[in-house]
């Protein structure tokens, strides 16, 4: 039995770098091609679809990873800017920027149609993808992937509400919540071209600076 544990490791090592590669290719190919099929996204991973489907089983579970992937990443950059130190009304502007950065870096998530495992029924992409069917987030659905970016807003908000910088008229859940349904909206006018991402940002800047100041 001994005898078969480096064979088992060495399976296990070779399912890990699979699994790294069809998720690297996914991200990369869904950024430029939001309905890629799996057949091209296995062919960009230099792998088989039967590959594919050994660690993801549908093309909504393998976008929910890619998903979490670029969550993850994302909340890595978050902590790094070290929230905790300077203005809290800088603080927040300095995450919008950084979000907006990611979208650029991720045309991907200004891309997500409509419902999947992370959201309530109304969120995805998916199957043989048709933008707009299956299941990942979109702007407006519940998604927890959220959570722990809305924690960070809501420690900072807090921390600008006890030291004057950020307004006290309204509490620090709703603020919260009109920021990511902001962050939405912008989202959603780039996506459809109503906006370009320089100027969502510039938007929402000033939105944002305005509903946050204290009168």
């Amino acid at each position: 039995m001994s005898e078969n544990k480096p064979v088992r490791r060495r399976r296990r090592a070779d399912a890990d770098r699979s699994r790294t590669a069809i998720l690297a290719a996914a991200i990369v190919l869904l950024d430029e091609q939001p309905d890629a099929s799996l057949e091209r996204i296995a062919e960009a991973a230099h792998v088989t679809r039967q590959t594919v489907y050994a660690h993801f089983s549908s093309r909504d579970v393998l976008l929910n990873a890619a998903l979490d992937e670029l969550t993850a990443e994302t909340l890595e950059a978050i902590d790094a800017l070290d929230l905790d130190q300077g203005p809290a009304l800088g603080n927040v502007l300095r995450l919008i920027d950084l979000a907006w950065r990611t979208f650029e870096r991720h045309p991907l998530l200004l891309h997500l149609p409509p419902t999947g495992p992370h959201n309530t029924p109304q969120v995805g992409t998916h199957g043989a993808s048709q933008p707009g069917s299956h299941g990942a987030p979109r702007p407006g659905s519940r998604d927890e992937r959220h959570d722990p970016v809305a924690d960070r807003f809501e420690r900072l908000i807090r921390r600008g509400q006890r030291a004057g910088e950020i307004t006290r008229d309204l509490p620090a859940h709703w603020l919260v919540t009109t920021l990511i349904a902001l962050g939405h909206a912008a989202g959603e006018s780039v996506a459809t071209g109503h906006l370009t991402t320089r100027t969502a940002n510039k938007t929402l800047h000033t939105t944002i600076t305005r509903l946050l100041q204290p009168t």
